[in-house]
């Protein structure tokens, strides 16, 4: 084992509980999401089902897992939202899902302010900034 891989250590994926941790957040996650008045009208034409899946990939990879994900990149995947308005407040409500989400899991705090700052630094990205 090299000693890069030995500081590393294991991935957030493998921490959180690699794919059945990250479907569960997911499938979770939207339906918190769907329910939110807030940010629900930027999925009212999103095909749910394919939407879960792209999530599930993404996150998988954004997270240090095995790389399945051959969706678009997320300014181009968010450019119809965002000229929907989609803007820091739908983003913000985005993130208290996530970690709402990550509590009802029992994922530790500090897995979850792991995630939140993963999610924090494509914030730019995908409000296309």
């Amino acid at each position: 084992m090299s000693e890069a891989n030995e500081v590393q250590g294991p991935s957030l994926y493998e921490r959180i509980g690699g794919e059945a941790a990250v479907n569960a957040a997911v499938d979770l996650f939207y339906g918190k999401v769907l329910d939110d008045y807030r940010i629900n009208r930027f999925f009212e034409k999103t095909d749910m089902p394919k939407q879960v899946e792209h999530l599930k990939a993404f996150m998988t990879v954004a997270f240090g897992g095995p790389n399945n994900y051959t969706g678009r990149s997320l300014r181009d995947g968010h450019a119809r939202l965002v000229k929907m308005g989609l803007n820091d407040s739908h983003y913000d409500a985005v993130m208290e899902h996530l970690g709402a989400t990550m509590n009802e899991l029992n994922v530790p705090q500090e897995l979850i302010a792991e995630a939140a700052a993963l999610v924090e630094s494509v914030r730019g990205e995908v409000l296309g900034k």
